[in-house]
Parts: C-alpha cells; sequence; structure tokens
C-alpha cells in the first residue's frame, strides 16, 4: 500500500472498517486487445516475455494483466485476510468471474525464509466451518491449495515482498533489509520460492519489493544509481531479478520506484531541504518515482525481455499531494505527475508498465473519484497493466472491492475497475491458454487459445476507423509535431501508423508524435492509419501539411544556442537547449532569449534562470571555455512549440 513521505500516516491493515456509501456509479465499458497475428500453435505453457513496452506469450501474442491484490500472506496471519469468514473458493472464483486475471499476492522475506526451514503456521486464523477444504492445512498448505484454485480458474498469480519481516506495517519500513534479515537473505528467499515453483506457470510475475522510499536526511533510504550500494534499489532489483531468472528465465520481472530523486545539479547528497522552497528532489508516492530509469535503466542481462516497472499512484484521501491543491485532470495530472516519473517509460517503448497498486473510497470527496476515474482512463487508453488495489475490505485507507462480509462486491466501485479489464467480445480474457476465465464451464471468460486462434472464437477480420483529421501542433526548423483524433474499432485500436509523403516513418500507441530530422523551410505532407492488435490496418486520415520553420538556432554576442526537442504528447513538449561558447574568452555567464507562445506554458526548467522569456545561467554553469558548451532543459505545457531567439555572453 502507498504512502506519502509524511511519518504520521499510517496503515491499518487489519482493522475492518465499513465502507461509506457510494455514490459514483460508472457504465461498464469494454477495454480490450485482440489477435496480434494469425494464429499459431497454441503454447503448452502460460510464460510471458516482454516486447517493447508490450507484454506477449511465448506465440508472440499480446496480453494484458488485469488484476487485483489480496494481503495477508505479508502480515503476522502468515495467510490471507478474510478466511475468518469469507470462503477461499468463492472468493477466487468471483475475482475470475468478474475479470480478474492476476493476482499481485504481498508475502514477507520473513514467511519465505520460514518455509525455506520447514517453519508453518499449523493453524492460522481461517475458519475452518466457513472454508471446510482448509481444515487441517497449514499456512503453506493453503497457499498451495489456492494456486490449484487458481489454475482451475484461469488466474495467474504475481508474487510481491511487501516487507523484510510479517508484520501488519511492515511496508512501513523503507528498505528490504531489517533487523536479522539481511539483504543476502532477501536475494535468497527469493531463490527459494523461485526454485519451488520454477515448473508453475500459475505463478508468472515477481514484484522484487514493494514501495522501497525514504528521503535523505532519514536514513535507511532507498536510492536509485548506477552504484552497488546497499541502499541503491536499481541494483537490489537487478541483483534479485538476476538470481531468479537464473532459475526461472520465463518469469516477469517487476522493480517499482522509489520516493525521492535528485533534481538536476543535486546528488544523493544533497541535502534534504523542504521541497516546497528548495526543491532539491523530485517528490511521489512511495514505489512512484521512476525518474532514475531514464539515466540508470534495470539491466537483467541476457533476460532483458522479463523486465517491467510497477510504479504505485493513489488519490487526495491517501495523502494531499501538491497536485491535487488547485484545479486538476486527468491532462494536468499526465503532464505534472504520470508523465515525468513513469509514462514516459512506456511512451518511449523501454518497457511495460503495470500499476502495481492504484484504488480508493468513492463518493467522499470529488478530487478523489477524479483521480480515480482519471487514472483509470489512462491505464484503458494506454493498455497499462495493472493491480488494483485492493480485494480486501480491511484496508483502512482505501477500502476494498469486497465488502465487509467478504462475500458482497462493491458494485460502485467495480462498475469504475471494469473498464480497465481485459475484455473481448464481451468476455473476460484469462492469461491461460487452456483455462477459459472462470474455470472450464464458465460463460463469461475466455482463454487465449479462443481469443488467437484454436478455439474457434477469435479471428478478428475488421479494420479500425479512420483517426480524426490530424493538426500541426507545432514546428521548429527540422521538426514537425502532430495531434490527432482517436480512431474505433469492434475490439480495440492498439497503435497508429504515421505516414510522411506516403511512406510510414513512425508507429505511437498515443495520438501525437513528432517527425524530427527535417529540412528548414520545408513542407511536409502526413496522414495517419489506425492499426487493431489483429493487424487490420485502416483507411488513411486526411492529408495535412506541416512547413518547418528557418533554419539555424539562435546566434548573437558570443554565443550560439540550439533548442532539441526530447519530448513531445498532447499536450506538451520537452526541449533542451545547447549553449555554446564561439568567443575567445572564459564567459561569466549567459543569457538566452526564447520565443514562447501564449499556447504554451512552462512549468519545469532546470540548469538555468527564467524570468520572462529570458533564460540566464544558473551559479554553476556560467562560466564557459571558448568552443565549450552547456545545457538546460525545461518542460512546457499546452500546444505549440518554443524557438530560440538570440543568445549572448558576458566576460569579465
Amino acid at each position: 500500500m502507498a504512502l506519502s513521505r509524511k511519518a504520521g500516516i499510517r496503515r491499518r491493515l487489519r482493522i475492518p472498517l465499513a465502507l461509506a456509501t457510494l455514490a459514483t456509479t460508472l457504465a461498464a465499458g469494454a477495454a480490450v486487445l485482440a489477435p496480434t497475428t494469425a494464429a499459431a500453435a497454441v503454447p503448452e505453457k502460460d510464460w510471458l516475455h516482454v516486447q517493447g513496452n508490450k507484454v506477449v506469450d511465448e506465440a508472440g501474442n499480446e496480453v494484458w494483466l488485469t488484476g487485483v491484490n489480496w494481503f495477508g500472506f505479508n502480515a503476522s496471519e502468515r495467510v490471507f485476510h478474510g478466511l475468518w469468514s469469507g470462503n477461499i473458493t468463492t472468493i477466487t472464483k468471483g475475482m475470475a468471474d468478474r475479470g480478474i486475471n492476476l493476482v499481485r499476492v504481498p508475502i514477507s522475506t520473513q514467511l519465505l525464509l520460514e518455509w525455506k526451514n520447514g517453519q508453518t503456521v499449523a493453524a492460522p486464523n481461517v475458519n475452518t466451518y466457513a472454508n471446510p477444504e482448509l481444515a487441517g492445512k497449514n499456512n503453506l498448505q493453503i497457499w498451495d491449495y489456492w494456486l490449484q484454485l487458481c489454475e482451475q480458474y484461469g488466474i495467474k498469480v504475481m508474487l510481491d515482498v511487501h516487507s523484510a519481516e510479517a508484520d501488519n506495517s511492515g511496508h512501513i519500513h523503507p528498505v528490504w533489509w531489517k533487523g536479522t534479515i539481511t539483504v543476502e537473505q532477501f536475494y535468497q528467499a527469493w531463490e527459494w520460492v523461485t526454485n519451488r515453483y520454477k515448473t508453475n506457470d500459475t505463478i508468472v510475475a515477481m514484484d522484487i519489493k514493494n514501495e522501497p522510499h525514504g528521503t535523505p536526511n532519514s536514513p535507511p533510504r532507498a536510492k536509485w544509481d548506477n552504484s552497488t550500494d546497499q541502499d541503491n534499489f536499481k541494483y537490489a532489483c537487478e541483483t534479485a531479478g538476476r538470481r531468479i531468472l537464473a532459475i526461472n528465465p520465463n518469469v516477469l520481472i517487476l522493480c517499482e520506484g522509489i520516493e525521492v530523486y535528485p533534481r538536476p545539479g543535486e546528488t544523493w547528497s544533497s541535502p534534504n531541504t523542504d521541497p516546497d522552497l528548495t526543491p532539491n528532489y523530485f517528490y511521489n508516492w512511495w514505489g512512484g518515482n521512476l525518474r532514475g530509469v531514464r539515466d540508470y535503466p534495470v539491466n537483467l542481462g541476457a533476460n532483458q525481455d522479463q523486465l517491467m516497472y510497477s510504479p504505485h499512484d493513489y488519490g487526495p484521501l491517501v495523502y494531499e499531494q501538491p497536485w491535487f491543491q488547485g484545479t486538476f485532470d486527468k491532462t494536468t495530472l499526465t503532464n505534472d505527475v504520470w508523465r515525468p516519473n513513469w509514462l514516459y517509460i512506456h511512451e518511449n517503448g523501454t518497457a511495460p508498465l503495470l500499476i502495481g497498486e492504484w484504488g480508493g473510497r468513492l463518493g467522499q470527496d470529488a478530487r478523489q473519484d477524479k483521480w480515480m476515474t482519471a487514472l483509470r482512463d489512462l491505464i484503458v487508453q494506454y493498455r497499462l497493466h495493472q493491480t488494483f488495489w485492493v480485494l480486501n475490505p480491511n484496508s483502512g485507507d482505501t477500502g476494498g472491492l469486497l465488502l465487509d462480509d467478504w462475500a458482497t462486491w462493491d458494485t460502485t466501485k467495480y462498475n469504475l475497475l471494469k473498464p480497465a479489464l481485459w475484455q473481448h467480445q464481451g468476455k473476460f480474457v484469462s492469461l491461460d491458454h487452456q483455462v477459459r476465465l472462470g474455470g472450464a464451464t464458465s460463460t463469461t471468460g475466455y482463454h487465449l487459445a479462443d481469443v488467437y486462434g484454436g478455439g474457434g472464437t477469435g479471428g478478428d477480420t475488421i479494420a479500425p476507423s479512420a483517426p480524426g483529421n490530424p493538426s500541426v501542433t507545432g514546428v521548429t526548423s527540422s521538426s514537425v509535431s502532430l495531434s490527432w483524433g482517436a480512431a474505433t474499432d469492434n475490439v480495440g485500436v492498439t497503435a497508429y501508423e504515421v505516414y510522411r509523403a506516403g511512406t510510414k516513418v513512425a508507429t505511437v500507441s498515443g495520438l501525437t508524435y513528432t517527425d524530427t530530422g527535417l529540412s528548414a523551410s520545408t513542407a511536409y505532407q502526413y496522414t495517419v492509419r489506425a492499426r487493431d492488435a489483429a493487424g487490420n490496418i485502416s483507411a488513411a486520415s486526411a492529408a495535412v501539411t506541416g512547413t518547418t520553420s528557418g533554419g539555424g538556432g539562435g546566434g548573437g554576442s558570443g554565443c550560439t544556442a540550439t533548442l532539441r526537442v526530447t519530448g513531445s504528447w498532447q499536450g506538451g513538449m520537452q526541449g533542451e537547449v545547447t549553449v555554446t561558447n564561439t568567443s575567445t574568452m572564459t564567459s561569466a555567464a549567459w543569457s538566452v532569449v526564447l520565443n514562447i507562445p501564449a499556447t504554451l506554458t512552462i512549468s519545469n526548467l532546470w540548469n538555468g534562470n527564467r524570468t520572462g522569456n529570458t533564460v540566464t545561467n544558473a551559479p554553476h554553469n556560467g562560466s564557459l571555455a571558448p568552443s565549450t558548451s552547456t545545457t538546460f532543459g525545461f518542460v512546457a505545457s499546452g500546444s505549440g512549440t518554443v524557438t530560440v531567439t538570440s543568445c549572448a555572453i558576458a566576460v569579465p
């Protein structure tokens, strides 16, 4: 469960709380994928792999992991919560019937080490009157019994080391070692559980550590860099991942984010000053800060195709983050929070994302409802993988999909989640090739062979509609930025192909693209086509022409400044300006004048100081020897693009 960085916030996972009246009702929608290729032989095993930002089965068919969390094995009870009143079979089949194809199960390193050493809980907190099938079973036997239920109902499982110790508040500890549990034991626990289930393709993913976090002035804390330091979570995730994959090279490895990351020009040694006054670090939810991936991506060696990243995100009822103050919506959350912290990983094609925790109560705060709907819509828009927090009604900050009786489903909350569950032709899709989601007799679920051939119900042959008319949203001397309207499809659009003068130049998942490397003062014509996962291609959109501006960067007194667009999206851009000293003397300072259209707002700028349209050097980069350069960067929200007008230096 995610926590804010404020030390006073605590979770109460064990105390059942009555859910408040829920007032928001959403119509259930359909969020679907379809066959990517012609029917291939149905794989015997259900192991999953990574291709770019997609997850595919062993035949190369794209899949969508859409599920929920169920905690308890991580806590002091060392068994699923809710079995004190609910029935394990009923709960599990209820998840499958409602479209849950993956369950993220929090566990603890301590629990795995106990099992490794032959220690079990002989009589866990289970009502055997409600669960006669569990009578006489210890907690490890209950776990194995539940895995068999998952196999029976077509559900896959992801293990998540939620804490070092088996403690109901263990997730509050910021790192993956604690007390007598060492880092080496953390790795050994993962190796033990991997080896025990290495041939069981019900467990398809392993989330290395839940919500590593902490701030620099409150050790221990998790950082992200290229070191082999004990507190470097990137190194810990790589090490655990490689040791797991040496045993089972087919299991997915998930690496979460951390809490803070140094801003440009800062280091992990910078003081942790108040971020609202002197921002030395970017802050986010525990586990939600994946900014470090841009500079230091996780390297799993020969098994890089098993890597996913897994941020967490929550709403204002969990903690009043700065971005919830004032007016916000899906666009501002995307530009200000989600994209810079983790969405860029998907957009750049680096790796797939699985939102490991998101959720909360509905009907108590309009802003909370707005946030949850916005994130749900982002998940559906980009087909991001996700596991909703949580099934349990006894999650104090969020409530659950089940009500306090552990039998009744919260229909309002479920209806909000339902569009983010994988559906095909009106049925839910499992990640199993032989077992339909819901079991052999299910009337509400498909298995992968049904969808991708071999089951008789696949074979999508209907092409999407043409995309909405494209428009030019910005130009530079070497680039043209485009946006267009979404296409529709009977199953689901998965990509857009961008054509320049009839030649395909890009395939993107969103509704924007920036074509770069163009000639100055030149007209270029573009069209866009939509593609579904079966490979059906739409007719072309209407054509649009973009004309690049005149060449050259800003020149002036003793320097040049050249702008490079490093990222663009619907509603914003990121740029980098290279300032070069062209004089024969070392500069004492420099300044660059930008042309910022009224339709754009610069929301963040680093390695420089901006006043209006003028950017001057930061204290550390004003001195430039002849022919040397420095850079500053910025993020801008809105439409259009920033250009450079002039550059000047001052000499001693």
